[in-house]
């Protein structure tokens, strides 16, 4: 079954664009990247799965379930993390965390210590004296103490310092091990491809490519490091050329054998050839040459 499945969704805000003709399929149990800077299109889409906003046209479906018609059933088996939280000022930690697991008419007491414990949260605190970290922690816990099938999360590490970002990650891991799927929206590539099995990219708000992280992580173009010299002709095949000191780096996809014979007419002391990062391979789809 399919936890999240769009359908020539699109939305516009008057003139300005929101997202054209997105098709989205995120299967139950995946640990999904949702890949755009900001602007892309990636929050648009999340407030129309939440229903928070309705798109001009288009589909959208929460475990098979249309998100206009079963709204009410839906969000019960959700956890959001918006990219910002905003909470009643004068409340403590603890009555906010109570608060939220109250409209979801669930008793979330034990989840709700546990989760306060793994992230050093202080619940005795108010709101309004914590710091961004601190707030997003309250969110998390907001977000995760229900148990919800479908984790939602728009720029979740934000504020995080890196301790608490491995803690994060490792609750939602054991989460999706639980059988939750996790749909994440970032921009930090690192974090997409260490978690996530499967990956969106979003670019100007239309959906240019959707497959697993392996998959988008492979590529015609191999990351070529020349050590011990300072110059190489361009040759045909070459990109995103870098003068290193005493060496040189560049993306080839051109002919191997061209590239063999090049470099033995120069002193080359070293060289390495290695698959791209996520990093590169996302710059390759946001640029002219890759679209």
């Amino acid at each position: 079954m399919n936890a999240i499945k769009t359908t020539e969704l699109t939305k516009f805000y008057g003139k300005a664009r929101g997202i054209n003709d997105v098709d989205l399929t995120v299967e139950k149990g995946d640990f999904f990247g949702f890949i755009g800077p900001n602007g892309a299109g990636k929050s648009t889409t999340i407030r129309i799965l939440l229903g928070l906003i309705k798109a001009n046209s288009g589909s959208a479906e929460i475990f098979g379930k249309n998100i206009l018609t079963d709204k009410q059933q839906i969000l019960s088996d959700i956890g959001y993390l918006p990219s910002e939280s905003m909470f009643y000022n004068g409340m403590r930690v603890k009555d906010v965390i109570k608060f939220s697991a109250d409209l979801r008419k669930k008793n979330c007491e034990d989840e709700a210590k546990k989760l306060c414990e793994r992230l050093q949260l202080d619940v005795m605190k108010r709101v309004d004296e914590l710091s961004l970290g601190n707030r997003k922690k309250v969110a998390i816990v907001c977000t995760m103490q229900h148990k919800p099938k479908l984790y939602i999360m728009d720029e979740p590490t934000s504020g995080l310092d890196p301790l608490m970002q491995r803690e994060f990650f490792s609750l939602l891991e054991e989460r999706n091990s639980e059988g939750a799927t996790i749909f994440l929206s970032s921009h930090v590539l690192s974090e997409i491809q260490r978690y996530c099995n499967r990956a969106a990219i979003i670019r100007e708000g239309r959906l240019i490519r959707s497959d697993t992280v392996v998959n988008l992580s492979k590529s015609y173009a191999k990351r070529v490091t020349l050590h011990g010299t300072d110059s190489f002709p361009e040759i045909e095949g070459m990109r995103d050329f870098q003068q290193l000191s005493e060496s040189i780096s560049f993306l080839y996809s051109g002919d191997i054998q061209l590239l063999m014979q090049e470099l033995a007419k120069h002193k080359i002391n070293d060289l390495t050839i290695a698959e791209p990062d996520l990093e590169e391979i996302f710059m390759h789809f946001y640029t002219e040459k890759g679209e």
